[in-house]
């Protein structure tokens, strides 16, 4: 008898992205917005094959597109054989109900999307209880579209309230949930808490930035260390903290999770504890990545993070990341040579507003020895201002 084979491959799953355009955003930004979500969904290891945008007023109330709009993807859908459709913008319990029923496929917005990443990204006891805590808030108030049941997990007998629906069940099963995960990361904040304490007398730079712009990269520079660093939105989720020389001078240099554009907000509440290593730092290496074509935003989505947090006033290094990569027809600079110089990055406005500033490029390792030289000079001063009397610099 002829042995039978099987395809254990996992198939790359589908995926049809949907935007918004309304009065207040431009089809340039909601392209980018798509873009992102695009390389959103590839790092959750799906296919976008394509996208659908409507210009409305405001989101449909019961739909989110309109009702024309939604014929459209439900046929697409169904003649390409779809497996799932992402929203751009967070969805409605009522809108995720309605679109679901009409396509008949899974259906996420931004918001899930990332929660999903996260989950998969998660390492330390921390960041998996922090993405629990997030995914649990963000599933209570959609319980209706649940097609198995919570109370699974527990023995249903004896746990049930006189005349108590289901979705009651769930809901308190949940909301107990909630609640203890909350107390375990009270418990995970008083043990880092204490680890910091024991860290406070060397000075503690951090690097902050958007998803992806090369801080692990980075720090596996000047730390000489293995951090995960990959072309992938959210690689790195935990914080992690390596101890660095530069010449006499010791610190402590601490790599942190990514912003985001349109990041939901109880995540950004979930992960607050995790970004206490840039509220507590006394230097931050803003990193931005320069070959971006929408660079600019970035910059303004991590200091509008950075307000959020308290941390703005914080001691600060623009570090400009990537510049082998830098196309200036992108941000519509007319050069005569094929590339920009090092001299002409230093002139540029970029240099100008973000004083200080640095261009390197991290992989090439391109202007590295300048960036370590203006990092020891900041940590130094620091250094100097805190322990005066330090033989460690004469």
């Amino acid at each position: 008898m002829k042995p039978k084979f099987f395809d254990t491959a996992v198939k790359q799953e589908t995926v049809v992205l949907v935007g918004v355009i309304t009065p207040n955003e431009t089809e340039e930004r909601e392209k980018e917005y798509l873009e992102e979500l695009e390389f959103l969904v590839a790092t959750a290891g799906g296919l976008t094959v394509k996208t659908f945008t409507q210009k409305l007023q405001r989101p449909e109330r019961s739909t989110f597109v309109g009702t024309g709009k939604l014929d459209e993807i439900k046929e697409y859908v169904i003649a390409e054989e779809i497996d799932i459709v992402v929203f751009d913008d967070e969805l409605t319990p009522s809108q995720l109900r309605n679109i679901e029923r009409e396509l008949n496929v899974k259906i996420l917005d931004r918001s899930n999307l990332i929660l999903d990443i996260f989950a998969n990204r998660a390492q330390t006891a921390q960041a998996k209880t922090q993405v629990e805590l997030a995914q649990l808030q963000y599933l209570l108030p959609r319980l209706t579209r649940l097609w198995t049941h919570l109370e699974r997990q527990k023995g249903g007998i004896g746990m049930r309230g006189p005349g108590e629906s289901q979705i009651e069940t769930d809901r308190r099963l949940i909301l107990n949930k909630i609640s203890l995960l909350k107390e375990r990361l009270k418990l995970i904040d008083r043990q880092n808490e204490t680890q910091r304490k024991n860290r406070q007398q060397l000075i503690r730079v951090a690097l902050v930035g958007y998803t992806n712009v090369g801080k692990s990269t980075i720090m596996n520079m000047l730390a000489k260390s293995e951090v995960f660093a990959e072309n992938k939105l959210f690689a790195t989720l935990d914080t992690t903290v390596r101890k660095v020389v530069i010449e006499n001078v010791p610190f402590l240099l601490s790599d942190t999770v990514g912003f985001i554009r349109k990041l939901p907000h109880h995540l950004v509440e979930c992960f607050k504890s995790t970004l206490d290593e840039v509220r507590e730092a006394d230097i931050l290496i803003h990193v931005v990545d320069i070959s971006h074509p929408s660079f600019e935003d970035q910059i303004r989505t991590v200091n509008e993070t950075l307000k959020d947090l308290g941390a703005i006033d914080k001691q600060m290094i623009t570090v400009f990341n990537k510049i082998d990569a830098f196309v200036p027809e992108q941000h519509h600079i007319d050069v005569t040579e094929e590339a920009l110089t090092l001299d002409d990055f230093k002139h540029s406005w970029m240099a100008k507003n973000n004083s200080p500033a640095i261009f390197i490029s991290a992989t090439e390792k391109e202007n590295v020895d300048e960036f370590r030289e203006l990092l020891y000079e900041y940590v130094k001063k620091v250094h100097t201002e805190r322990y005066p009397y330090d033989n460690l610099l004469y």
